[in-house]
């Protein structure tokens, strides 16, 4: 028989619907056993494939920020330009040449030239705002494509509206000419068609507002002269020319 003066240590499980006791210390009340790790699911910085809404509408209105401030510089910087070329209408210099003159011209038989050309060019500015700088100038005496002689032209500076007298000369003494029947040709007719071509860096100036230096191209195509089978010289047929002027 039992002892009731024994303190009592638990009551028995109630038993299952099977007729076993249930595991009271294993037991659960509800049908599934809460999740182990919560934060995996709730903390967004855990979770490397999520990306803030708020920071990328932050970034993308910075972008578009960035980008109207350039497109906005350039139609500034364009206006300006613009309202600069209105009111001061840059316009390239102009070139005529007005003498050509040939001595001690002399072709050997194996077609090497010697001979010296004397030109003499009166320089335009066109420009009633502008001044302009012809820091370097180098020119050249051509046959056809070939290229006879070469100098260069002392720098200098014209005013607004100014005509400029400029010479150049070009001595050779032994170029070679590839094409010595066509000069022999030529001459024989009483004239040789020579060409001259100059490339100056020039750069505008108006008051405090200085333009960034540009090649100016020179170039006197036709230029006869009249020189004989008889003759060691010439000089220029048909009057002054004006040459073409590009940038």
């Amino acid at each position: 028989m039992a002892d009731q003066n024994r303190p009592v240590t638990g009551y028995p499980a109630p038993p299952a619907s099977n007729g076993y006791p249930t595991n009271t210390a294993t037991a659960y009340p509800y049908v599934a056993p809460p999740p182990q790790n919560q934060g995996a699911y709730f903390n967004v910085s855990a979770n490397p494939y999520y990306s803030d809404p708020y920071a990328n509408q932050q970034r993308a209105t910075f972008i578009r920020r960035i980008f109207a401030v350039f497109i906005a510089c350039i139609i500034i910087i364009g206006t300006i330009v613009f309202i600069m070329w209105l009111i001061l209408r840059p316009q390239v210099p102009q070139f005529r040449l007005d003498t050509l003159t040939l001595s001690n011209f002399n072709m050997s038989s194996n077609s090497l030239i010697s001979g010296t050309w004397d030109a003499r060019f009166t320089v335009r500015n066109p420009n009633s705002k502008i001044v302009l700088y012809y820091d370097h100038i180098e020119a050249a005496v051509f046959y056809k494509s070939e290229s006879i002689s070469e100098t260069t032209v002392p720098p200098f500076a014209q005013g607004k509206k100014n005509e400029t007298t400029v010479r150049a000369t070009f001595v050779s003494a032994s170029a070679y000419v590839d094409d010595r029947n066509g000069i022999s040709s030529e001459r024989s007719r009483g004239t040789v068609d020579f060409n001259l071509r100059m490339m100056a860096r020039v750069r505008f100036k108006a008051g405090a507002w200085w333009a960034r230096r540009r090649i100016l191209k020179i170039y006197c195509p036709n230029l006869l002269i009249g020189v004989s089978t008889n003759s060691t010289g010439g000089s220029l047929s048909g009057g002054s020319k004006n040459c073409r002027v590009g940038l």
